[in-house]
């Protein structure tokens, strides 16, 4: 196994302490470090921001100064990408595939880099690539099921369900053997970003946390 697979990061030693991490996926953002104050506080630290959003590199500097929030970025497609969000501050990334070059970006810089993957050949050279963990997308597609397979020839892979995944079903991924799971629009909707309805978007984190129990 990679060495990255791993907790010695401090970023994936945050998501795997929470059980989860968020993604936001909104056309702007007009206060990052308030909704990530807002998310943090809820007890889900780790906010990955997506380059689907405009100005999404301001927002990874601005959410940044929140102390108690990790910022990663995600939809990472590309070498170039990666490299401007580590410089304003992700302290990981996501790809939604297999993305060699992305994952030669991440390795360089010591940053953990969470790999889009779905069929166990996916797994397994998200692994080689030296992916700190496998984000198995979409995760609504076979379910919790799904995953305790993969887990089977793979039991030392950290995997993170994402798309699909809800205060309904997270639990059950955890308990088929997730590290951790991904709230998306169910906790941050993006009608509530664009509105700054950041106390709306902390209630919701907080039941999205009560559920994984």
């Amino acid at each position: 196994m990679n060495p990255l697979l791993s907790s010695s990061s401090p970023a994936l030693a945050v998501i795997r302490a929470d059980r989860a991490l968020t993604v936001v996926r909104a056309p702007e953002i007009p206060d990052p470090a308030a909704m990530a104050t807002a998310l943090a506080g809820a007890g889900l630290r780790a906010v990955e921001l997506t380059f689907t959003t405009l100005g999404v590199l301001d927002a990874i500097s601005t959410a940044s100064a929140v102390t108690d929030a990790v910022i990663g970025v995600g939809t990472v497609t590309t070498p170039a990408q990666a490299e401007a969000a580590i410089e304003v501050g992700a302290r990981f990334l996501v790809t939604p595939a297999l993305r060699p070059k992305v994952a030669d970006v991440a390795v360089a810089h010591g940053i953990p880099v969470i790999m889009g993957a779905f069929t166990p050949t996916e797994v397994l050279e998200a692994v080689e690539l030296g992916a700190a963990a496998v984000k198995i997308f979409p995760a609504r597609a076979l379910g919790p099921a799904y995953l305790k397979d993969l887990l089977g020839p793979f039991p030392e892979v950290f995997l993170i369900p994402s798309g699909g995944v809800n205060s309904h079903n997270a639990r059950d991924f955890l308990q088929a053997g997730a590290i951790a799971v991904t709230a998306g629009t169910e906790v941050v909707a993006p009608a509530d970003v664009t509105n700054a309805h950041w106390s709306r978007i902390g209630s919701r984190a907080a039941r999205f946390v009560h559920s994984l129990d």
